[in-house]
């Protein structure tokens, strides 16, 4: 039997010829999860630590630790900034969670989060040429309580070690306050991603497809369902970038933000919301069924699917109609379903679907562009540079409704990206490191190329082995039997 290959057109057709389109997407997750974890515990997780210099002779030892690395020390207590020549922590970005949203499964423990952050770790040294460690950490109180101070304190105190930190999977509102405090009293880039990061890759498309409906940015009407650290972060860069928030309305799981929520204003805590409150929506429009009718725009990041959007709200939409329906793992309407009710562009968070709102074209490009000028943050514009980069990148190769973004397999995305960011660090005034564009642009490109060769010679050599046929051949099997 020919290997599965998890790719959207040979998966499709290892199903039996008597699913429905339904029955094919909740099978295809079920596939995914169980191999997920087969595979995992099959390789023992999927991160290791591999050296990047040599070992000519057991001496050598005494270069790479005592007595010579005495010099190396001595040299950075004498010179911090040293730290980023003389030791990996100019490309080492730090993967710090609590896991207390993991997902779309809420708070699995601090330890619950290892398989995510370990995730993010794949995906920045083979994306974008950079190495993480996931730091998965305990944030609860004497109270039990989820604390916000835990968080920044122990960011701050393990910043020394790292380039970047990149926050993931923390629960709002501690994720609004960590990520605002982070930014301002850290020396290197603390990027939420979560947040920033999502916020990123959804204006990107949100660029691309206003270019296929021939609308403009800030003539749009968009309902944003879901009021979390994504879409918050969401509506804010739409706004830096030029929507009319006027034109915005968003909803959280008590109804609609305006100015009238006082419960927001009250809590101090959800300060970001109460900022959008002051200036959506100011009409004071609060049901979903009259925010939808005629909108251009829906942004959805809320409870998965498949039924959190209802199709006749997207059956009021206006012509030619926006859906971005972006909850993991299940869409709040499958493409398929809000196609049938008039939309003309529907993006997922899924890559078994067309246009995927995927972080994994953004964070590794933003943090490699970051490392490379040794930035102090990583600003919006930063955010917002990375954004039209990458749908500047997919409309010169060619954008249609289905392909509204670059994909992960786009290698060229990655250094364009990093490049773009880095000069706008620049620009900011945040870096350290002044380069050119065209320097930016080769190291990246040489440590993505570096990154991908050396995973490619651990496989081809057998250090790193192929998985079994037969696991995904049982996952498949499981899968199908479940539905």
């Amino acid at each position: 039997m020919e290997p599965i290959k998890l790719n959207l057109e040979n998966l499709n057709k290892a199903f039996p010829e008597t699913f429905t389109q339904e029955q094919i997407a909740k099978a295809k997750t079920l596939f995914l999860k169980k191999l997920s974890e087969e595979a995992h515990k099959f390789y023992g997780g999927k991160i290791q630590t591999v050296p990047k210099a040599p070992v000519i002779g057991f001496n050598w030892f005494n270069v790479w630790y005592t007595p010579g690395v005495s010099k190396v020390s001595t040299n950075i207590r004498d010179n911090n900034v040293t730290s980023y020549d003389l030791s990996n922590r100019g490309n080492l970005v730090a993967v710090v969670s609590d896991s207390t949203r993991v997902l779309g499964d809420g708070d699995c423990t601090p330890s619950g989060g290892l398989g995510v952050m370990e995730g993010k770790a794949f995906l920045m040294k083979y994306l974008g040429g950079v190495d993480a460690v996931a730091l998965c950490i305990d944030s609860r109180n004497e109270k039990g309580e989820n604390d916000p101070n835990k968080i920044i304190d122990f960011v701050k105190m393990c910043q020394h070690s790292f380039g970047a930190v990149n926050l993931e999977d923390i629960s709002q509102p501690n994720c609004f306050k960590v990520l605002d405090v982070l930014r301002e009293e850290c020396d290197i880039p603390v990027w939420h991603d979560d947040a920033q990061g999502t916020a990123c890759v959804t204006l990107a498309g949100f660029i691309n497809a206003l270019k296929l409906a021939g609308k403009k940015n800030s003539d749009v009407r968009i309902v944003l369902q879901g009021a979390g650290a994504s879409n918050t972060t969401i509506a804010r860069l739409l706004i830096a970038d030029g929507a009319d928030p006027k034109k915005m309305i968003l909803f959280d799981t008590k109804g609609s933000l305006h100015a009238g929520r006082k419960d927001i204003e009250a809590d101090k805590r959800f300060y970001r919301k109460w900022e959008l409150c002051s200036i959506t929506n100011p009409n004071k429009i609060n049901t979903m069924e009259e925010a939808m009718k005629g909108a251009d725009v829906l942004i959805s990041l809320s409870t998965p699917g498949p039924d959190s959007i209802k199709r006749e709200w997207v059956r009021v939409m206006a012509p030619k109609s926006i859906v971005f329906a972006c909850a993991n793992p299940v869409p709040e309407i499958y493409p398929y379903a809000a196609k049938e009710e008039g939309a003309y562009i529907v993006a997922t968070g899924r890559g078994d679907f067309p246009n995927q709102v995927n972080n994994s074209i953004g964070f590794p490009g933003i943090l490699k562009g970051a490392l490379m000028v040794r930035a102090k943050k990583i600003t919006d514009n930063m955010a917002i540079a990375a954004a039209h980069s990458l749908a500047d990148f997919a409309e010169k190769r060619g954008i249609n409704t289905e392909d509204i973004v670059p994909k992960m397999d786009e290698a060229g995305v990655f250094p364009q990206e990093a490049a773009d960011v880095a000069m706008q660090a620049i620009k900011d005034g945040v870096a350290r490191v002044i380069i050119s564009r065209e320097e930016a642009f080769e190291k990246a490109k040489t440590d993505i190329e570096y990154s991908r060769s050396l995973t490619k010679n651990l496989t081809d050599t057998g250090f790193i082995k192929d998985p079994p046929q037969q696991m995904l051949q049982d996952a498949l099997d499981w899968a199908i039997k479940q539905v």
